[in-house]
Order: structure tokens, then C-alpha cells, then sequence
């Protein structure tokens, strides 16, 4: 059996998968994984980034340099111009970031779905009741980036950053094995929580960055996020960072999961769908007005 086969055949087994990628110390795995990947000595960089193109398939045509001085440069590389249109029309509420539809649907009863047959309290993802509450009957989309793709993300449309939390948290692994064995997962990891203003009116639009396994950190532009579990519970820092629809929030410097929350009134692009893979840039919601 090749190489490749038998990396196949372990992400194909759900229950080998699952215990390859959680049953580990994976603060620890993570902030080690970390620091590999940022080393640029050729001697380790050059198999890493290697090897990430061999397992994990990225596109590296489409982005803005050929070369790259270490894994996590690559893994956090920007695009070259025009790789993603972005919807232009004022109605639409853009994919802040490419993603596979995990779930999709309308927040009831203050909650969400993980998978199917499996929900999680959305007060608890955002670790406030009064915002969760101001959320229920909208729209919400769960994005999850595998390790291939491009890791940065991007204003859902015209307006002002206004506050951004951080929660500290675990780092289970975010992939379907994940998903459908552990509780509640995206409540349990690390992470970011953006509130975002429109300038055409409206209730804000929330984004929620989730950590992962192997996820060395979370950056997001004009804001010092806390290192890891740095402090207990939850950080909170009110801004006012002005960003044009497209314009890139942050990144992921690892693949992960972002949610993204729309108010009552939004409603699902009609092409949307589960499992799909979508675009930054593309049609994700319909703002109401």
C-alpha cells in the first residue's frame, strides 16, 4: 500500500480518524505544530511545505506568490488578485471565507445544529444571552475549511468592525468524525467572535472563528488577540476598524470553522446546500430591505 493510499484509508475510517486526531494532548500537539510550522529553516520547511502539498492538495496557483518561507506561510498565504469575485450587490451577504457547508438553517430556540440529530445553545457559543436572544429566528451558516484550503477571511459587506471576543477554549479536531461524537464541540474550542455593523442599517452581522486541532492561533487584523488560554473564560475588546465588503478580517493559521449569524429577516441563498463547497465571495444570505 502506498503512502497515499493509506492516508486514504485512515481519513475514510471515521472511529481511526477519531482517535488519531483527538485522543491526544491537543493543546499541546497544537502549539507544538505551531512552532514547526513556523520555522523557516529550509532543512524543515522545505519537506513540511512538501508534504502539505502531497497530503493536503492546495491550490497554490491561485496564490499571490510561488514560493513560501515556511508551512504556516503557506498555509496562511494570500491570493493573487481577482481569485475571488466578490457579490457586489448590496441585498447579498457574501461568504467571508471559502468552506464546506456543514449546516445551514434558521437559529430556533436559541439553537443550532452541529450535525443532524446533534444541536448546541447558541448563548453558549457566544457566552451572552442578550445577543443570542437578539439572534433567534435569523440565519445562520457553518463553514468548515479543511486543511487545503484558504485559510483568510473577509467582511461579509460594507461596515465597521465594532467588537471582537476571544474565548479560550479546547481544540478538538473540527471534521465530521468530530462533529457527530463530541457534544456541543464548537462551544468547547478556542474562539473569536466578531461583531460586525453594516453601513446600510440593520441588526449586526456576527462571525464566530472556531479553533482546531493543530491550529497554532487566530490573528485578526487591527486587534491583539490573547495568546491561546491565556486568561480564564472570556476576553472582550470594543473597536471601530471600518472595512469595505471583501476586505480581509483575518485568518486561520490552520483549517477550521467559521459561523456565520445573520438576524431575523436574512434568509439562505436558495443555491445553497449542505456539503457544498462554497467560495469567499459567493452568495451565502439575503439581508432583508
Amino acid at each position: 500500500m502506498t503512502v497515499r493510499k493509506l492516508f486514504d484509508a485512515i481519513a475514510a475510517n471515521e472511529r481511526l480518524n477519531f482517535a488519531l486526531t483527538n485522543r491526544l494532548p491537543r493543546r499541546a500537539v497544537s502549539r507544538l505544530m505551531g512552532r514547526l510550522a513556523a520555522s523557516e529553516n529550509r532543512l524543515l520547511s522545505g519537506p513540511a511545505v512538501a508534504a502539505f502539498r502531497f497530503f493536503c492538495a492546495p491550490d497554490l496557483t491561485e496564490a499571490r506568490r510561488s514560493r513560501f518561507a515556511s508551512l504556516r506561510d503557506c498555509f496562511v498565504r494570500e491570493l493573487a488578485p481577482g481569485r475571488r469575485p466578490v457579490d457586489a450587490r448590496d441585498a447579498t451577504l457574501p461568504s467571508p471565507s471559502d468552506g464546506i457547508v456543514v449546516a445551514a438553517g434558521t437559529v430556533t430556540q436559541g439553537r443550532l445544529l452541529q450535525v443532524k440529530g446533534s444541536s448546541y445553545p447558541l448563548d453558549e457559543l457566544l457566552r451572552d444571552a442578550a445577543r443570542a436572544a437578539e439572534l433567534e429566528g435569523g440565519s445562520y451558516a457553518t463553514l468548515r475549511l479543511t486543511a487545503g484550503m484558504y485559510h483568510r477571511f473577509h467582511a461579509p459587506h460594507d461596515g465597521r468592525l465594532v467588537e471582537v471576543a476571544h474565548v479560550a477554549g479546547d481544540a478538538w479536531n473540527v471534521n465530521p468524525p468530530a462533529l457527530a461524537r463530541v457534544p456541543r464541540l464548537y462551544c468547547r474550542n478556542e474562539r473569536a467572535i466578531l461583531r460586525f455593523e453594516l453601513a446600510r442599517g440593520g441588526p449586526p452581522v456576527t462571525l464566530v472563528a472556531v479553533a482546531a486541532i493543530l491550529v497554532a492561533g487566530l490573528r485578526i487584523h487591527g486587534i491583539a488577540l490573547p495568546d491561546g488560554n491565556s486568561h480564564p473564560g472570556l476576553w472582550r475588546s470594543p473597536c471601530d476598524l471600518p472595512r469595505a465588503k471583501g476586505e480581509e478580517l483575518g485568518w486561520f493559521e490552520h483549517g477550521s470553522t467559521l459561523v456565520v449569524l445573520a438576524p431575523r429577516g436574512a434568509a439562505l441563498d436558495p443555491a445553497l446546500c449542505e456539503g457544498a463547497t462554497i467560495r469567499m465571495g459567493r452568495a451565502l444570505m439575503q439581508l432583508p430591505g
